[in-house]
């Protein structure tokens, strides 16, 4: 692949991963124009997971630290009766909100055949999940009180908030960051603690997602596919890039307007893709 091609993959994919608008609807009709498809496609996509991981984890660097401190104090609560702190209680949160997706993913790679994930990725299905998916959003931020915190966190809060990450495992246009949001809002979680909670909870999918994407990428190579383990390195550091932008630009809107502009944005995406199926031969 050209340096450009490359650069504007990375681009989508680090601007899109952590708003609530579907990465794969972009990554889709971004990877159609440089005749990317199937397991190329899925591949470079899930590699650049890792710059977009790696953006995360420094942009909210001490939540990382805390609930890295918090996971071996974790190990020890058994020992003592003090209450767990803020950071072991997080490590917790993010623990538990993961099993669910993490098996939905897997079942999904090894379980499902290759041609009905041809066919969940269809323009069809991703249209449809980007619109559908995000008037659901649209009414989560819209119902209801949503003045609840961090502190507020339970379990059960964090376990369901997880578990929609199934979802956009299993069907593309759902959008990860956005599902998790929806669920956050319609449980009363203030915009940006929504956000940022999901985006947390999200670093051991999207490492998972990362490392499959390297390691199948390196075997594509070996076989002489299309893309190389090192296209997927420079997609990975670029999104990098566009990642940390976007997650800024992201929390600074929260702050201040609702999610509706992100809700306009996928019915025109999704409308758009609809309407130019046709043209770019996505059907």
């Amino acid at each position: 692949m050209s340096l450009l091609q490359l650069i504007i993959i990375s681009l989508v994919q680090g601007i899109t991963e952590w708003l609530p608008i579907s990465s794969s609807g972009h990554v889709l009709l971004a990877a159609n124009m440089f005749t990317l498809e199937g397991r190329d496609e899925l591949l470079i996509n899930a590699v650049a997971n890792l710059g977009t991981l790696a953006a995360m984890l420094i942009y909210f660097r001490k939540d990382v630290a805390a609930a890295t401190l918090g996971g071996f104090e974790l190990i020890g609560a058994g020992f003592r009766k003090a209450p767990l702190s803020r950071g072991a209680n997080l490590a917790l949160c993010i623990i538990v909100a993961t099993p669910i997706a993490l098996i939905a993913a897997i079942a999904h790679e090894v379980f499902v055949p290759d041609s009905i994930q041809a066919h969940l990725r269809s323009v069809w299905t991703v249209a449809g999940a980007t619109i559908g998916f995000g008037l659901l959003l649209w009414w989560a931020d819209v119902a209801g009180g949503k003045d609840r915190t961090e502190k507020d966190m339970t379990l059960s809060h964090a376990v369901m908030i997880g578990a929609t990450q199934a979802i956009a495992a299993l069907i593309p246009g759902t959008s990860r960051s956005g599902i998790t949001m929806t669920a956050a809002r319609a449980l009363g979680y203030e915009r940006t603690e929504a956000a940022r909670f999901s985006m947390l909870i999200g670093a051991p999918i999207l490492a998972a997602a990362g490392l499959y994407g390297a390691i199948g990428l390196l075997d594509a190579e070996t076989a002489g596919g299309v893309v190389t383990l090192q296209d997927g390195m420079i997609v990975a550091a670029l999104a990098f890039v566009s990642g940390i932008a976007s997650i800024h630009a992201l929390m600074t809107l929260l702050k201040r307007m609702s999610f509706l502009p992100f809700v306009i944005y996928r019915l025109l995406l999704g409308a758009g893709l609809i309407l130019a199926a046709p043209v770019l031969g996505l059907i």
